[in-house]
């Protein structure tokens, strides 16, 4: 994130994630990963707090604790918002993160994914052999919004808003980024599914149950029948 590359992908997600949370409610809010970037700064949740990964070094103050994000030391339906930046790529173990984002978020509670798209200009870059990787993690590490969205449909999630962005070719220099910018105006209308970036809010739906009460009202036949019945045991 300190490259310019990396300061243009940053920017954008930043401003996309911000307009995500910022109107999402509840009690408590959890960032899983990049702590060092407080992408919870819009939430108007009162109980916000950061999970950073083993190994990832110093974090800033707001850090609550270190977990490995397949066995969250978190309740069961305890979590109202989680926010996943650039998680699953990441991780060995997509599918277990995903199950325990599930089990600790409160039904009706969202989650917010952000990832590399792999079919971009910067993923079909990172597939030319010679040429040395620039993104932080392999290209057959990269999930998909169409891959995500199908793991998240099994286990009951909807979805609710996506986005791309990031439409300049991956440069290393600030100069040749501002030259492609003009791509960033046309990409959202010509190209939209080709960003490099996405960004994500499901929604874990809880099918409810409808309790069925006794049938206090008896049809007009049966009634009948069981007054002539109670007349006849008089006489």
């Amino acid at each position: 994130m300190d490259s310019p590359p990396g300061q243009y992908a940053l920017a954008w997600e930043q401003n996309q994630i911000d307009d995500m949370v910022a109107n999402v409610f509840g009690y408590h809010a959890i960032q899983l990963g990049l702590s060092k970037i407080n992408f919870l700064r819009t939430s108007r949740i009162s109980h916000k707090g950061v999970i950073a990964l083993p190994g990832e070094g110093r974090t800033g103050a707001h850090q609550v604790l270190v977990a490995d994000p397949r066995a969250l030391p978190l309740e069961s339906q305890s979590v109202d918002l989680l926010v996943l930046p650039h998680l699953l790529e990441c991780s060995s173990h997509p599918h277990h993160v995903l199950r325990e984002v599930e089990r600790v978020l409160m039904p009706e509670g969202r989650v917010v994914i952000s990832g590399f798209n792999p079919w971009s200009l910067w993923g079909l870059r990172e597939r030319i052999p010679g040429l040395d990787p620039l993104l932080p993690w392999p290209a057959h590490m990269q999930v998909s919004l169409l891959r995500l969205k199908d793991w998240l449909e099994l286990l009951s999630f909807e979805l609710e808003n996506s986005q791309f962005g990031g439409y300049v070719p991956l440069c290393e220099s600030e100069q040749w980024l501002r030259r492609w910018s003009f791509m960033d105006r046309a990409g959202p209308r010509w190209w939209r599914v080709m960003g490099a970036l996405y960004v994500m809010v499901a929604v874990k739906r809880v099918r409810g149950m409808r309790l069925v009460g006794p049938a206090w009202r008896r049809p007009a036949k049966q009634k009948a029948n069981s007054g002539a019945v109670v007349r006849a045991e008089i006489k």
